[in-house]
């Protein structure tokens, strides 16, 4: 498939995606509708327009939209409220929107329907928990500003968002997870402590809530907006006193927002990834199963280096919630395997698509990013395998995090080395898109230089009042 070919698709009018007029002139119930209806002539490819509400210049997953539509001769465009316009850098993507920076929902969307206006019916691709949320919330006005997207039941976007929800909705389901807490206090962070059996996980049950730590500007001037920035989402507590550390970093201000969730022991080659797209039946048209190999940060964070290997429990588990759920669109979604029962237990889902998603390509180059366009715009989805073997690579973020491992001896330097054999992709570097991996490079050293100088200066004050 290349560009030239997707310039003469027969484009469609998803009906499940967008609203279809009924005799009467009002919207039809979109879940009953056909996945697509076809017009009379050809079109030209649908734009790709990626929504972030954060600033997608180091944003990977972002990057590797841009790239896998645009070798196929997509136009793509990103919409984000960063400051800078330049959006995910790459040579595929063009400058966009520009988002209000405090998220006014009217402007966004005055701003949103301004780009469908000059560009014509768009392809809207969430990469991020809240913009795939901010879809959920306002589907009907998207569609009826030309929009093509997944049309979720209502309210599940932010359902599967939260942890809590996701919790229950496993439990009702009878899908394996971890035993999980949800305490509202410190108290009741200390009564739960003694219930579980350390090491204990503690997770931002919703991050798009702000944490205590954000507002409280605790510790010195670079340290308070280092937090004010960065709440943390996942920490794993080995005793009390950390667990009630923990908690009071990531709790919100406005409503309980931890969930204490059991430490299910293994390796990062344990987790396990289920990646696919769901049509408007939701039935699985693409699906592709994986491990993480290695994590960033250590042992609780996103993929830096991942494997291909076909996994029939998790792809079943994954397509019987998804059905049962009624979800639609792209599905990101990790596992552990419990080697004490021998279960795959369900840890987080994203309703969108994930950063990791590149690792998941067949032979035929088919992504789930693909597969979706191909189903909006009409086009036979084609089927895809797992390539069993194949892995993907975040540098710098993997050596960052390789080093922490080889400290700890959870690898010896000849697997570290050998774990580099059949890296078929990187996240960044492309030699037919070399903008990227330049740039972020730049930008890390400079974020570096940045922390050695406000630490610098704020050590200055204490040496002052030390001599003093």
């Amino acid at each position: 498939m290349n560009a030239r070919d997707l310039s003469v698709w027969s484009e469609h009018a998803p009906g499940a995606y967008a609203a279809q007029p009924s005799r009467g002139g009002r919207p039809q119930d979109r879940a009953h509708q056909p996945s697509y209806a076809p017009t009379e002539e050809p079109r030209k490819a649908r734009p790709i327009l990626l929504l972030g509400f954060v600033e997608l210049a180091l944003h990977h997953g972002a990057l590797g939209i841009a790239r896998s539509a645009g070798r196929l001769g997509v136009d793509v465009y990103d919409a984000h409220p960063g400051r800078r316009t330049r959006g995910c850098l790459s040579r595929y993507c063009r400058r966009g929107v520009r988002l209000p920076p405090d998220k006014n929902t009217e402007d966004t969307l005055a701003r949103l329907r301004a780009f469908t206006e000059e560009h014509g019916p768009s392809v809207l691709v969430a990469v991020d928990d809240a913009s795939a949320m901010f879809i959920g919330d306002h589907a009907d006005a998207l569609a009826d500003a030309s929009f093509l997207f997944p049309r979720q039941p209502e309210g599940l976007a932010r359902t599967l968002a939260s942890k809590r929800a996701m919790h229950e909705l496993c439990r009702e389901h009878a899908i394996p997870t971890p035993l999980s807490m949800f305490p509202s206090s410190e108290e009741e962070v200390l009564s739960c402590a003694e219930q579980m059996t350390f090491p204990v996980v503690a997770k931002r049950i919703d991050g798009s809530q702000p944490a205590r730590a954000q507002q409280s500007g605790a510790g010195n001037r670079a340290e308070g907006a280092a937090v004010r920035e960065r709440p943390p989402s996942v920490l794993i507590a080995a005793n009390p006193r950390e667990l009630l550390t923990a908690y009071e970093a990531m709790e919100s201000p406005l409503e309980p927002n931890v969930m204490l969730q059991e430490y299910v022991p293994g390796r990062p080659d344990t987790i396990w990834m289920f990646n696919g797209y769901f049509d408007a039946d939701s039935e699985c048209k693409v699906g592709f199963t994986g491990r993480k190999l290695r994590q960033s940060p250590p042992y609780t964070g996103m993929t830096t280096l991942g494997v291909c290997v076909t996994n029939a429990t998790v792809e079943q588990h994954t397509k019987r919630l998804a059905k049962a759920l009624g979800y639609r669109g792209i599905l990101d979604i990790g596992y552990r395997f419990d080697a004490r029962d021998g279960q795959y237990k369900l840890l987080d889902v994203n309703p969108r698509i994930g950063t990791t998603f590149r690792l998941f390509v067949d032979a035929s180059g088919m992504d789930v990013l693909r597969a979706m366009y191909f189903d909006f715009t009409g086009r036979p989805v084609p089927e895809a395998h797992t390539q069993d073997g194949r892995r993907w690579l975040v540098e710098p973020r993997d050596l960052r995090s390789s080093l922490v491992y080889l400290r700890r001896g959870d690898i010896t330097l000849g697997e570290w080395a050998r774990s580099f054999r059949h890296v078929q992709e990187t996240a960044w570097l492309s030699w037919k898109d070399p903008r990227p991996a330049v740039k972020m490079l730049a930008l890390l050293l400079l974020d570096r230089l940045r922390r050695a100088a406000a630490r610098g200066a704020a050590r200055g004050p204490a040496r002052v009042q030390a001599d003093e």
